[in-house]
């Protein structure tokens, strides 16, 4: 009886000893050695968007990273500031529209008091005309 009390007492103590696991490889070991691989994923490629890719491809893909990236951190506190009750002064239109007439969020896109969508339309052309003539990396060095 105490063998077999001793011998599940082992077994399960067993069950919480680490794995021996050998190192994982992947098939883009070309990619290995680039900033931000880091243990234990390594390079994560999860949508295969490099597979069979030269460092052209990678270093194209790496600079929009970076730039989508910065985007989204300026939208971000685009929305923490508009949030916080500040506004640019003046009126957003002829018709004498301020800017902090208009509701913050999701709201000042789509909802009863939103910003009519030719003022949406000029936005996003605005949007637009930076990322094709003035978001552009002419040093090579991801900085814009």
């Amino acid at each position: 009886m105490k063998s077999a009390i001793i011998a599940s007492l082992i077994a399960g103590a067993a069950a919480f000893a680490p794995a021996q696991t050998g190192k994982a490889t992947t098939s883009l070991s070309a990619f290995e050695n680039e900033l931000g691989v880091q243990p234990p994923l390594g390079f994560f490629d999860p949508l295969g968007l490099l597979d069979d890719a030269d460092q052209e491809r990678f270093d194209r893909l790496r600079y929009v990273e970076i730039k989508h990236g910065r985007i989204c951190q300026l939208a971000f506190l685009g929305q923490i500031v508009t949030r916080a009750g500040i506004h640019l002064s003046g009126n957003i239109d002829y018709a004498g529209h301020s800017f902090d007439s208009f509701p913050n969020g999701w709201a000042a896109i789509s909802g009863p008091d939103a910003i009519p969508g030719a003022g949406l339309g000029q936005i996003v052309a605005f949007i637009g005309a930076l990322e094709l003539g003035v978001m552009k990396d002419v040093t090579g060095e991801n900085e814009f």
